[in-house]
């Protein structure tokens, strides 16, 4: 496998899939690279309703198979491996990875996001022993037993949904006593029976020997501490952006986002910026694509004006 490619991808989610179908179809030679599975935080979730296209919805990782599929029979290579580093060259853009390094003469990053941690006592340590960050993963594990979900926005509800089919009892813990969560995912969590929730309350520590047995929660006004007995905790707070590795090299955002104008462009030519790791994403999968299709187009022309 060539070194060399007219443009390299990062992530190979919604955005960076996209922007490869783009390059690919423009006659870029084109890399993509990720670290772990193509397809993004969407290969979590049970079903995307909102894509469109596919009126019954589709699996997530089922669509993002179906984009990889799409953009590598256009010729799109993909590698596998973890960007750690990007150096500005002025003939090119050198991308090192955990598993050597290439040069483009434009990178579009698009390496998205991951999950947040709630940084209490005992998520660390009891991760994988009942501390989840994916319900279609892990749920069927805890069948017919309580299980917590701390979080106020879409992706809580949906893993607390998705949790109320194997779960006898899914408490959600939320900091706030008003949800941020759409409200078709309101109305469909408040009707489901098996879904219970703890206003104003925050995880304090996550409690167990070696597993989950269940948490202690802190009254936000009151400070009032109490327990609840649980043998899961599924943490849905949000995602903080994978650009670590660009401190110093790309302007970021006070969260850690690119910046980057509509065209996708960074202050930097030749970079470009697609997908939720973009300041002021819109954090859905049909933007993502726009995203990553505006960013191969960009990239393309740049290329073209390098003559």
């Amino acid at each position: 496998m060539s070194s060399s490619y007219d443009v390299i991808i990062v992530g190979g989610g919604p955005a960076g899939l996209t922007a490869g179908l783009y390059a690919s179809r423009a006659r870029l030679n084109t890399l993509l690279l990720e670290k772990a599975m193509v397809g993004g935080q969407i290969v979590n979730a049970e079903l995307v309703e909102n894509y469109p296209g596919f009126p019954q919805g589709i699996a997530g990782f089922e669509l993002g198979q179906l984009m990889h599929q799409q953009a590598t029979k256009l010729g799109l290579q993909t590698v596998v491996a973890e960007v750690v580093g990007v150096e500005l060259k002025p003939e090119h853009r050198a991308v090192k990875t955990d598993d050597g390094g290439y040069i483009a003469k434009a990178v579009i990053i698009a390496g998205g996001s991951e999950y947040r941690r709630l940084g209490v006592p005992g998520e660390e340590a009891l991760t994988g022993r009942g501390v989840s960050y994916c319900a279609t993963c892990d749920a069927p594990l805890f069948k017919e037993q309580v299980v917590v979900v701390v979080g106020g926005g879409d992706a809580a509800l949906s893993e607390a949904l998705f949790l109320a089919k194997f779960a006898s009892k899914v408490m959600v813990v939320h900091r706030r006593h008003q949800l941020r969560a759409s409200q078709i995912l309101q109305e469909r969590a408040f009707a489901e029976a098996r879904i219970g929730f703890l206003w104003n309350r925050v995880v304090d520590e996550i409690e167990g020997k070696g597993r989950v047995a269940g948490v202690k929660l802190r009254q936000v006004e009151t400070g009032e501490l109490s327990s609840l007995e649980a043998a899961g905790v599924f943490v849905a707070i949000g995602l903080r952006p994978n650009t670590r590795y660009l401190e110093g090299i790309l302007p970021l955002d006070e969260g850690g986002h690119i910046l980057a104008n509509d065209l996708m462009e960074t202050e930097i030519a030749g970079i470009f910026a697609a997908g939720d790791i973009r300041h002021h994403s819109a954090r859905q999968v049909v933007a993502a694509a726009g995203d990553g299709a505006a960013a191969a187009l960009s990239a393309e022309r740049f290329i073209r004006e390098l003559g």
